[in-house]
C-alpha cells in the first residue's frame, strides 16, 4: 500500500476507537412510576386493604363492596395443580384459574439450571371483566376445579376452573394440556352472566420480567422483543436492542409473543382478532438479572366471549422454526431468518438441509462440516468458472504489464487499453466477479441464520461448550472493540481468511485502480475478526471450514485447468476478432467499452484544449 492508503486506514481505525472511548453512554432510562388516582378510601375498601395486609379472608361486606356480584369467589383455597408432559411442566393456580409457572423440561439455562419460562415472581397478569359495577380482575378470584396433579402422555387432558357467581351464573376457564408439545389451548366462558357484564371488551394485561437464559446479557437484550401479527397478516416487531419502546397496534392483532433469544411466551386468538393492543419493552441497565420488562395490554372482544367463541391459545416453548408453523398463521416468523431477500435462502434451503443432516449426524460440529462440503459441491461450477477466469487473466498478465509500461501512470488510459485487449481476446472483466458475487447471498444468509438456530444451543464441539454463542477461549479485562474475550474459532477463521487471500492474490493479476485490492484483502479479515468475535462459534467455525475447503477445492480444480490451452483459445479469439469473425461483446461489456471510449475522447479533448491554451500564451 502507498502512504495515502496507510494513512486512510489508520485514520478510520482511530475514529472508531475514539468513538468508543469518547462518546458518552446514554444515561439509564428509568421506568416511569405508575400513577394512581388518589381518592378517599371508603370503609369497605379500607377494610379490604387491612384484611389483605393481615393475610386474613375478606368478610362478606368488604368482599361485596370490592367484587360486587362476584363476592362469593373473593375467598377460597389457593391450591396449585401441576400437570406435565414430556416437554413441559405447567403449574396452574386456583387463585385466578391461571397459569402460574411453566418449566421447559428439555432445556437448561446457560448455567445449567432448570429453565423456568414464567413464574409468579417474573410474570404478572390481569384479566379484567367489565361488569355493571366496574371491572373485576378474574385473576384475583378463587376458582374451583376437579383436576389433579399428574403426568400425561398421548391424549390431551382438560383442566377446568370454575368460579360460581350465583346459581346458574359462573365463569369458566378451560385449558387443554397437550399430550406432547408446548401449545396450551384456553377457553374463556361466561355462563348466565349477560345481564351482569357490559358489552365492553375484556382487558388482558401481561407483564413479564424476562430472565436471562443465555450467557451474554447484552446479546440477550438485543434479541429480546415483542412480536405480533395483525389481522391483515402484517408481521410487526418492537425494536430489538437496549432501548425502551411503546407501540400501539394500528390494526387488530391475531397473536403476540414475548420473545427471548431462543424461547417464546405467546398468546393467540383462535377466532376474532384482538381489537386493541399496546406493547412495551423497558430496559434498566442497572438490573443484571432482568433482560427486559415486556408488557402486553390487549382487548379480548366481548361479543366473541358471549357467543361462546372466546377461544385462545398459549405457547410456552422454544423458538424453533420446525415447531412454530402449526401453532398459528405466520407464527414461524418469530425465528429471524434474515432480510426479505435472504429469507427464502434460509427458509427453503439451509433450514431443511440443516435438519435433514441432523437426522444422520448427532454432533453439530461434524454437521457443520458436512453442510460446508454439501454447499461447496453445489457451487463447484461457479468456483470452476471463477478459477478459469483468473487463469485467463494470468495468461494476459505479461501483455497487460507491457501495456502499462507503454501507457504510463494514466489510469484512464490504462483502463481503456485494458478493455481493448479484453475485447480482442473475447474476455469479459465480469466473468470472474459474477461467480464470487453469486456466493455472497449464501454467506450473508448464514450470518443471519446461525445466531437464531436453537439447534446449536448448548451443543458441544471441541473446546466450545455452546455453538450458539462465542467460545471464550481467552479472557482478559475489557478492551475496546474486542471486549473481554477472544474466540479461538474467530481467530482460526481470520487466519484461514488471510491464508485464502494470500493464495488468491498469487493467482490473481493486479488490477489498475486507485485502491490496492490485494492489500485490502488482508485488512478485511482483521476487521471482521473484531466484528465476529462475539458471534456464535458455529458461525465462525462454518466460515473457517468454508475457507479451508475453498482452498482445497481450488487446488483440485487447478489440476484440471491447462493454461497453455487457454492461451491458444485466446489467441484464436484475437485472430477471429481481427478478421471480423468474432462474437460481438455482450450488452454490459459493450456499454462499458462505450463509456471508456467516451471518457478517452473527453480526455483527448481536454488535453487538446490545454495544449491550445499553452500555445496562445
Amino acid at each position: 500500500m502507498d502512504r495515502n492508503q496507510i494513512i486512510g486506514i489508520v485514520l478510520i481505525m482511530a475514529m472508531l476507537v475514539g468513538y468508543q472511548l469518547l462518546v458518552p453512554k446514554p444515561a439509564p432510562l428509568k421506568e416511569p412510576a405508575q400513577t394512581t388516582k388518589t381518592t378517599r378510601p371508603t370503609t369497605a375498601s379500607a377494610a379490604t386493604a387491612a384484611v389483605a395486609k393481615a393475610g386474613l379472608p375478606l368478610d362478606s361486606a368488604a368482599a361485596r363492596a370490592t367484587f360486587g356480584e362476584f363476592a362469593t369467589a373473593a375467598t377460597g383455597e389457593n391450591r396449585d395443580i401441576v400437570v406435565e408432559n414430556n416437554d413441559m411442566k405447567v403449574t396452574f393456580s386456583t387463585l385466578g384459574g391461571q397459569v402460574k409457572e411453566v418449566l421447559l423440561k428439555k432445556y437448561k439455562t446457560y448455567d445449567q439450571k432448570p429453565l423456568v419460562l414464567i413464574d409468579a415472581q417474573s410474570s404478572q397478569s390481569a384479566l379484567e371483566l367489565p361488569t355493571n359495577r366496574g371491572k373485576i380482575n378474574l385473576h384475583k378470584l378463587y376458582f374451583t376445579t376437579d383436576a389433579q396433579s399428574g403426568s400425561i402422555s398421548g391424549q390431551p387432558r382438560q383442566i377446568t376452573f370454575r368460579a360460581e357467581v350465583a346459581p346458574g351464573q359462573s365463569v369458566e376457564q378451560v385449558y387443554m394440556m397437550p399430550g406432547e408439545g408446548y401449545v396450551l389451548d384456553y377457553d374463556l366462558k361466561l355462563n348466565g352472566l349477560n345481564n351482569v357484564v357490559t358489552n365492553d371488551n375484556v382487558r388482558f394485561f401481561w407483564e413479564d420480567k424476562m430472565r436471562q437464559y443465555e450467557n451474554d446479557l447484552s446479546n440477550n437484550r438485543r434479541s429480546a422483543t415483542i412480536n405480533y401479527l395483525s389481522a391483515d397478516e402484517n408481521f410487526e416487531s418492537l425494536k430489538e436492542g437496549e432501548s425502551n419502546e411503546d407501540v400501539t397496534a394500528e390494526e387488530p392483532v391475531q397473536w403476540f409473543t414475548i420473545k427471548h433469544k431462543y424461547f417464546l411466551s405467546g398468546f393467540i386468538a383462535r377466532n376474532g382478532a384482538m381489537p386493541k393492543a399496546e406493547f412495551k419493552t423497558l430496559v434498566d441497565p442497572a438490573f443484571t438479572d432482568v433482560v427486559k420488562t415486556a408488557t402486553a395490554d390487549v382487548a379480548l372482544p366481548m361479543a366473541d366471549i358471549k357467543a361462546g367463541k372466546g377461544q385462545y391459545r398459549f405457547y410456552y416453548g422454544p423458538n424453533d422454526f420446525q415447531l412454530l408453523g402449526d401453532v398459528a398463521p405466520e407464527f414461524d416468523r418469530n425465528v429471524n431468518l434474515g432480510y426479505s431477500l435472504l429469507k427464502p435462502i434460509n427458509k427453503y434451503f439451509f433450514v431443511p438441509v440443516f435438519n435433514f443432516l441432523g437426522k444422520f449426524i448427532s454432533n453439530y460440529g461434524l454437521l457443520i462440516i458436512a453442510l460446508v462440503v454439501f454447499v461447496k459441491l453445489l457451487l463447484t461450477p461457479l468456483t470452476y468458472k471463477s478459477y478459469v477466469s483468473m487463469a485467463k487473466m494470468r495468461v494476459l498478465q505479461p501483455e497487460l504489464n507491457a501495456m502499462k509500461e507503454r501507457v504510463g501512470d494514466d489510469m484512464a488510459k490504462q483502463q481503456s487499453e485494458q478493455m481493448k485487449i479484453y475485447q480482442e481476446v473475447g474476455v469479459s472483466p465480469l466473468s470472474g466477479c459474477i461467480p464470487v458475487l453469486a456466493t455472497m447471498p449464501i454467506l450473508f444468509s448464514l450470518f443471519q441464520l446461525f445466531p437464531n438456530l436453537i439447534e446449536l444451543r448448548q451443543e458441544h464441539f471441541l473446546w466450545s461448550n455452546d455453538l450458539s454463542t462465542y467460545d471464550a477461549f481467552f479472557t482478559f479485562p475489557a478492551l475496546p472493540f474486542i471486549g473481554s474475550h477472544l474466540s479461538l474459532f474467530t481467530v482460526l477463521m481470520t487466519a484461514s481468511s488471510i491464508a485464502f487471500a494470500y493464495y488468491n492474490n498469487l493467482n490473481t493479476p493486479t488490477q489498475p485502480g486507485p485502491v490496492n485490492m490485494k492489500a485490502m484483502s488482508y485488512v478485511f479479515p482483521l476487521m471482521f475478526m473484531f466484528v465476529l468475535n462475539s458471534y456464535p462459534a458455529g458461525l465462525t467455525f462454518y466460515y473457517f471450514v468454508s475457507n479451508v475447503v475453498t482452498i482445497a477445492q481450488q487446488q483440485i480444480i487447478r489440476r484440471f485447468v491447462d493454461e497453455d490451452k487457454i492461451k491458444a483459445v485466446l489467441d484464436e479469439n484475437r485472430r477471429k476478432n481481427a478478421a471480423g469473425e468474432g462474437k460481438k461483446p455482450g450488452g454490459f461489456q459493450a456499454m462499458l467499452q462505450k463509456q471508456l471510449a467516451a471518457a478517452e475522447e473527453a480526455r483527448k479533448q481536454a488535453d487538446e484544449a490545454q495544449r491550445k491554451a499553452k500555445t496562445k500564451k
